[in-house]
């Protein structure tokens, strides 16, 4: 399976997507604008898990989004917000006009040296770019668990503490947030299901796997019994400023 397919794979899981994936702490969009912006172009928008964040830290918040299913499901959730198909190397918007752009669990989908000349492109000087991720923290033994079950040798590694980034976004600032995320375990399991690396698997390994986990919710001590599923996140987000 191909970086490509990984990458296109969200539309069929769009709905688990929504359903399952976490969204952000209002503290990651005050800190990447703690004065809030006039526009800000949220890039690799999926079905608008930091759109909804960004919206009470921008006057106008446009949403980029290639996947066509995933885009819909925005549209639906956020009929206020303009969507537009596009990608991090092909943005659809004129030269400066952007306040802020940001990507929230997508950066790593984006060729770096290309996506950061568009990017420049795209926002006006001391324009911000903000790159964002929700990482599971896996330090307790349920979760280090899930890990294991989820592993993902096929997609892309990512240091989330350091990202790479091309000119000229040379230097940048870092911050992190740690908070819990509780879900009922049919949304859990849809988390799960939206991985790109879980929609790619053949039906019989994809149920195999959701069959686990189920398991392993009703046996560890730390989930069993729980109406709810407290999954612990760590959110890395990352700033650079257009010079």
């Amino acid at each position: 399976m191909t970086f490509e397919q990984h990458a296109q794979s969200f539309g069929a899981a769009a709905d688990a997507y929504e359903r399952g994936r976490p969204g952000y702490p209002d503290a990651a969009a005050a800190w990447l604008f703690p004065d809030g912006a006039p526009l800000v172009v949220d890039v690799g928008a999926g079905t608008g898990k930091f759109t909804r964040t960004l919206l009470g830290h921008a006057t106008e918040v446009v949403a980029v989004e290639p996947d066509a299913a995933m885009r819909a499901r925005l549209q639906t959730a956020l009929p206020e917000v303009r969507a537009l198909d596009g990608a991090g190397e092909s943005i659809p918007l004129g030269d400066g006009l952007a306040d802020g752009v940001t990507f929230a669990q997508a950066w790593h989908w984006v060729d770096p040296a290309r996506g950061a000349a568009e990017v420049a492109r795209v926002l006006r000087p001391g324009g911000v770019l903000g790159l964002v991720w929700n990482v599971r923290d896996e330090t307790k033994p349920w979760s280090a668990r899930l890990g294991a079950l989820m592993k993902q040798p096929e997609s892309r590694v990512m240091d989330y503490g350091a990202p790479v980034v091309g000119a000229p976004f040379d230097d940048g600032e870092y911050e992190q947030f740690s908070w819990v995320h509780e879900q009922d375990r049919s949304a859990f399991l849809d988390m799960v299901a939206s991985r790109s690396y879980v929609i790619v698997r053949p039906e019989s390994e994809r149920t195999a796997l959701l069959d686990a986990v189920q398991r392993l919710l009703d046996d560890d001590p730390d989930t069993a019994g729980r109406a709810t599923v407290p999954v612990e996140y760590t959110t890395y987000v990352h700033k650079y400023v257009r010079p």
